[in-house]
């Protein structure tokens, strides 16, 4: 039986110098384009089969040199003589003993190509006997995919953490060829102090796996609303802190609010507009080190009506001060 050369590198999109998160994202990407149950045809159903051989290959680095190292020979569509007609299974395993994952299947009749069986044939072993069935079907063994959604929380549950209940709805495949939308509940641990950005893992809540393999992970990644009062900047807070003239010019103590609770803080005598005024740990918690600062940007106010006696005390001050900001 004479195979020609597969680029699974040019199947999946990706560089042969790809990292291994690149090629998990290809295939995640891939995956979802051609799975079968979301897009029905033969042209589909071979695309998707082609692209999990693929990346069962370059998923895996041990597999990943063997086919580079011996890939190379048929790079320009040179035949490869396997064995015909045999029953073959091929354990990935690391030697006697070893635990990895385990095929059987006839040749000409697998779930991988040609080219597969001839690359790895050099560990092909006798497939155990369990009769006509066991010959006929192939069994893969893999952990079901993990999957990821979009967790939108308020800045306040962000910065205290707790227990959340949300609901996510997915796409199941149906009765015939259609499809059934399935909701599940889900209790999820926000920890204090967590970022846009960050993941919260539920395990064993992804795809199901096949050939007895566990379920994937699913992963929330967190998005933080925007907040009429604070701004975050990594683990900084920042609010804007409205003080009259006199505050700004003779300092002051003042109450503000922070996540934690109302603060006192202190206005410096001759404090500008503008000017940032730190209050430390006041800002988002850190579950492996020091928690963020809450930073007061200074808002100098004027009333915008005055009153007979405040009129008069501004035109003495007008008269007795000799300050002036553009000189």
């Amino acid at each position: 039986m004479a195979v020609t050369y597969k680029d699974y590198y040019e199947i999946l999109g990706v560089p042969r110098k790809a990292s291994q998160e690149e090629i998990q994202r290809a295939y995640r990407k891939l995956a979802r384009k051609y799975h079968p149950d979301l897009n029905k045809g033969t042209s589909s159903e071979e695309k998707f089969k082609e692209v999990n051989e693929a990346y069962e290959v370059l998923k895996d680095p041990k597999k990943r040199q063997k086919y580079d190292q011996l890939g190379n020979q048929w790079q320009h569509g040179q035949p490869f003589q396997g064995a015909p007609g045999a029953e073959y299974a091929f354990n990935f395993g690391s030697g006697a003993g070893g635990q990895g994952e385990r095929f059987f299947w006839s040749s000409g009749d697998g779930s991988f190509s040609d080219f597969f069986e001839a690359l790895f044939g050099r560990r092909f072993q006798d497939a155990p006997s369990g009769g006509a069935q066991a010959r006929q079907s192939f069994s893969m063994k893999r952990q079901g995919a993990d999957h990821e959604a979009i967790l939108r929380i308020p800045l306040e549950e962000a910065f205290r953490g707790g227990t959340k209940s949300i609901t996510l709805q997915s796409v199941d495949p149906g009765p015939g060829s259609g499809h059934a939308l399935r909701e599940k509940r889900y209790d999820v641990k926000i920890p204090p102090g967590i970022l846009p950005g960050q993941r919260i893992r539920l395990a064993g809540q992804g795809g199901k796996g096949t050939g007895g393999g566990s379920p994937g992970d699913l992963y929330l990644k967190v998005e933080i609303e925007p907040h009429p009062r604070f701004r975050l900047e990594g683990r900084d807070l920042y609010a804007d802190l409205p003080v009259t003239p006199w505050e700004a010019a003779l300092g002051a103590r003042v109450t503000i609010p922070s996540l934690s609770g109302p603060v006192t803080l202190k206005v410096p005598p001759g404090t500008q507009s503008g000017q940032k005024l730190r209050l430390r740990g006041k800002g988002m918690p850190n579950p492996k080190g020091k928690p963020g600062d809450l930073y007061a940007l200074v808002q100098i106010r004027v009333p915008k009506s005055l009153t007979p006696e405040e009129r008069t005390l501004f035109e003495k001050l007008k008269t007795v001060s000799r300050f002036n900001p553009r000189g």
